[in-house]
């Protein structure tokens, strides 16, 4: 990302760090991290891919579930009309309903 990182973990967790505006940390506020930390909301998950966009993230699952957190505008997160920041990692239920 811009000012923020992701990075995956042999056991499939999640983990982030840098600047925390809109969430896109994925820890539930916009706290800036100087550490790598945990993203607790994929307990029990196996991610398998992650990307860094300006002011948002992505997440694939091994189940093929794709997440995303972080600033909403413009519709960057791929939650339809719900244009709010995420604090979260959210998923995008388009491809559920296939």
């Amino acid at each position: 990302g811009d000012l923020h990182s992701l990075a995956i973990t042999a056991d499939g967790s999640v983990w982030s760090w840098g600047d925390g505006d809109c969430g896109k940390l994925g820890h539930g506020d916009q706290q800036n991290q100087l550490l790598p930390k945990k993203v607790e909301a994929f307990a029990g998950q196996r991610v398998v891919a992650v990307s860094a966009g300006v002011d948002h993230s992505v997440a694939i699952t091994a189940d093929g579930a794709v997440f995303a957190w972080g600033e909403g505008e413009y519709g960057c997160l791929g939650h339809g009309e719900d244009l709010s920041n995420q604090l979260l990692p959210k998923k995008i239920e388009v491809w559920s309903r296939e």
